[in-house]
């Protein structure tokens, strides 16, 4: 009874901290994609700015300057920065997910192999229970005709006794 109820506190112990790890790394696979909607709404922001730059003509007759044009290229390479950032960024995401479906195998398999090792425990407390029951009712068995054989010899003892003690009262009368 002790021992199962050992088994049942370690399994506890062990549940509770698969469910907090699993939390955690939740968290920072949440925390990560928030940072990559926020560098794609930068990113969105300066796509609009460049939009808006190539519309921009502040030369004579309308027409764009090279001030312009640098203008926009430098926007445009800020927004290629933004694109490499974000891929990276994504990568990390990805390597998050890969990391938490290995993670949630690996505590698969290492539950299984748990449970695997928990059943086989029942199993051998069980036999071994049986075992002992059978050993009790042989006991008590052999105890019985222990006692039945010594009741026998104290009666025969008995019997011996008095049939001592006729015979020598029979033996004084005569």
């Amino acid at each position: 009874m002790m021992k199962k109820i050992i088994l049942l506190l370690l399994f506890s112990f062990f549940l509770a901290d698969t469910y907090a790890q699993a939390g955690s790394d939740s968290l920072a696979y949440q925390l990560q994609r928030k940072k990559i909607n926020s560098m794609l709404a930068q990113r969105k922001q300066k796509f609009g700015q460049y939009d808006q730059s190539l519309t921009l003509h502040t030369g004579i007759f309308g027409l764009q300057t090279k001030k312009d044009i640098r203008n926009s290229n430098d926007i445009l390479m800020n927004i290629v920065k933004s694109d490499d950032d974000i891929f990276a960024q994504l990568k990390i995401l990805l390597d998050y997910r890969a990391f938490q479906q290995q993670e949630v195998q690996s505590h698969s398999s290492q539950t299984d192999s748990t449970n695997v090792g928990f059943m086989n425990a029942i199993n051998k407390l069980r036999n071994e229970n049986d075992r002992l029951k059978n050993e009790a009712v042989l006991a008590a068995g052999q105890q019985q005709k222990t006692s039945q054989v010594s009741m026998a010899i104290i009666i025969a003892l008995i019997v011996v006794v008095l049939l001592l003690l006729r015979a020598k009262y029979v033996k004084k009368d005569k």
